[in-house]
């Protein structure tokens, strides 16, 4: 099969990212081989080629946004058939027995493997999957939208939840940076019966945000309407962060949604101070992705995206990172 394979990482200018032929292998016992029709491509990946975080697996097919068709089926797979079109998110396996798992909290076991990252992921036309960490993707959903629900949708509804807005149904919250996460948690943000405000340095993202719904747009360092009950950090820059803190009312609570942040050389502790709160989003469960997917359904959440082919990934990976894309990146393999 044909693969976009990691083998050194590297700026991504330099175009790190090598189309090879990779063997493919059949499904053993609980796994599912997939056709691959498509991959979401996400700001991870960009750390993970760009090696901001460090190597786990070299070479390495990235990719953890997949969706596709199920083509052949191991012993034990009773939960899936061949023809299904399915997802594979950012979780690809947790042991269940940790006490991590026993509480739910499948995001931090010690042993997960992560899609893209510790295994071969979804830059490629096929790849193996256990049977018990697939989603049957939605019908409202064609198979280029669908794919950004995955991990930009669910990471950032996990995020969305640890802010506790979401429980109590009401509240400011503010979304700072506006790219694939932001867009469709803004969508859910407003389906909730939430006020959001959005903080980004771009122009035609604060007119993206407005016509998204949002309450409120402007620049990260302006001061909105009204203190924010909570936050939400999608920019991966520590400064970003200080200025949420900043609009934060007493008794709110800030949640980083990036698993890579520039490290925090200074926080003043009247910043935090009134009982302000700290949150970090580390991966994703799979309850997270059920509950968005069956959200994005029942809201009709739909992601802005731009195609690639899959032999674009470096340049897919690049206007990213410079922040040329309006929305979610999806590579056609």
């Amino acid at each position: 099969m044909k693969a976009m394979v990691l083998y050194e990482p590297s700026p991504i200018e330099k175009k790190p990212l090598k189309l090879s032929e990779v063997e493919a292998r059949e499904p053993r016992d609980n796994e599912v081989l997939i056709k691959i029709r498509c991959c979401g491509v996400c700001r991870t990946d960009l750390h993970i080629v760009e090696g901001e975080l460090e190597p786990v697996k070299l070479p390495l097919i990235p990719g953890h946004q997949v969706v596709g068709i199920i083509k052949e089926v191991g012993k034990n797979v009773d939960n899936v058939s061949v023809g299904d079109r399915v997802g594979v998110a950012w979780i690809y396996w947790a042991c269940g027995e940790c006490k991590y798992c026993r509480r739910g909290l499948e995001n931090l076991c010690d042993k997960a493997l992560f899609t893209g990252y510790s295994v071969d992921g979804g830059y490629a036309e096929y790849m193996i999957v256990h049977k018990d960490f697939i989603y049957k993707m939605p019908k409202t959903h064609d198979d280029y939208h669908a794919a950004p629900l995955l991990c930009a949708g669910a990471v950032g509804y996990r995020a969305l939840k640890l802010t506790g807005l979401v429980e109590r149904k009401e509240g400011v919250l503010g979304l700072f940076g506006f790219g694939a996460s932001a867009h469709l948690i803004l969508q859910a943000a407003k389906y909730l019966g939430l006020k959001a405000y959005v903080f980004t340095h771009s122009p035609w993202k604060i007119e993206h945000a407005y016509r998204l719904g949002a309450d409120w747009a402007g620049k990260t360092e302006e001061n909105p309407p009204e203190k924010l009950d909570a936050a939400i950090v999608y920019a991966p820059v520590s400064w970003v962060f200080i200025e949420a803190l900043k609009k934060l009312d007493k008794g709110g609570r800030v949640v980083l949604g990036e698993i890579y942040m520039t490290p925090i050389e200074k926080l003043d502790y009247k910043l935090i101070w009134y009982e302000r709160e700290i949150k970090t989003t580390a991966n994703v469960t799979r309850k997270d992705v059920q509950e968005f997917l069956k959200l994005a359904e029942k809201a009709n959440i739909q992601p802005e995206i731009k195609v690639y082919d899959l032999v674009n990934a470096n340049e897919a990976l690049s206007d990213l990172k410079h922040g040329k894309v309006k929305g979610q990146i999806v590579l056609k393999i």
